[in-house]
């Protein structure tokens, strides 16, 4: 399990752990780095193929690669103690998917679904979206300054372009050529929170509301597409989701 989660502090006390999926191109270390912040909960944070320690396997091709390796991965203790997800724009897709697959195939729900910085899967603003995994490099690497978030001395670099750019493009030809339908019925009866950056490009939120019959709510936090990366808004995050993990935990039991 340690080659694709990445888990700082184990916690066999936690009240429930939080599994997070990486934004596109993104490694495990930001939200594994959470473990040491938040007390109560046992983060579980995704390490994909092509990165970190994972840097010389191939990249996924496909969001049901994705959804297959973790759920092989976690399956066998998934029943341990109540979990919940976390997903930041490609990661919000990695949850939506890794969620519908463990529901329907194998009956798990998880306590709660926090989702960020993406319209959901099957919205209309989400669809019509451009293509930018098949841009050139300096086009992608124009569109990357537009949304902040990239340290401009990391832009600048072209070595370090060329460890960043193949993940990061990787990761978006999965997301766009990831198609699902619209949810007739909701799969899920947990609650689900999105947050969103009030400067990103405007995305379809309250389409996640389909996923599930629970609680729905959504919080604009100052700030562009990596918004969550401000540590002002990193402490609201993390407190929102502490909040309301040990309060699911209670009604867990």
């Amino acid at each position: 399990m340690d080659k694709v989660i990445n888990c700082f502090r184990k916690k066999p006390d936690a009240v429930a752990r939080l599994i997070c999926f990486p934004w596109a191109g993104g490694g495990s270390l930001p939200y594994a780095r959470w473990g040491n912040i938040i007390s109560s909960i046992e983060v579980y944070a995704v390490r994909l193929p092509g990165r970190e320690s994972r840097v010389k396997e191939p990249f996924h091709q496909s969001m049901q690669q994705v959804v297959e390796e973790v759920i092989t991965v976690l399956l066998p203790v998934l029943r341990e103690k109540p979990f919940s997800l976390f997903g930041h724009s490609f990661g919000a897709m990695s949850c939506f998917a890794f969620a519908e697959s463990l529901k329907k195939v194998h009956g798990i729900e998880p306590i709660h679904v926090f989702l960020s910085g993406a319209s959901a899967p099957y919205s209309e603003t989400r669809l019509s979206a451009p293509s930018r995994s098949s841009l050139s490099d300096e086009e992608f690497l124009h569109w990357m300054r537009t949304i902040g978030g990239t340290p401009p001395e990391l832009l600048a670099n072209p070595d370090a372009m060329k460890l960043f750019l193949p993940p990061l493009k990787a990761d978006l030809h999965v997301v766009e050529n990831y198609r699902c339908p619209r949810p007739e019925t909701p799969f899920l009866s947990c609650p689900v929170f999105c947050f969103d950056g009030t400067q990103d490009i405007p995305h379809d939120l309250k389409a996640w509301n389909d996923m599930t019959s629970g609680d729905f709510n959504i919080q604009m936090l100052p700030g562009a597409h990596f918004y969550l990366r401000e540590a002002a808004n990193e402490k609201i995050i993390l407190d929102n989701v502490t909040r309301h993990l040990e309060t699911a935990e209670m009604d867990y039991l």
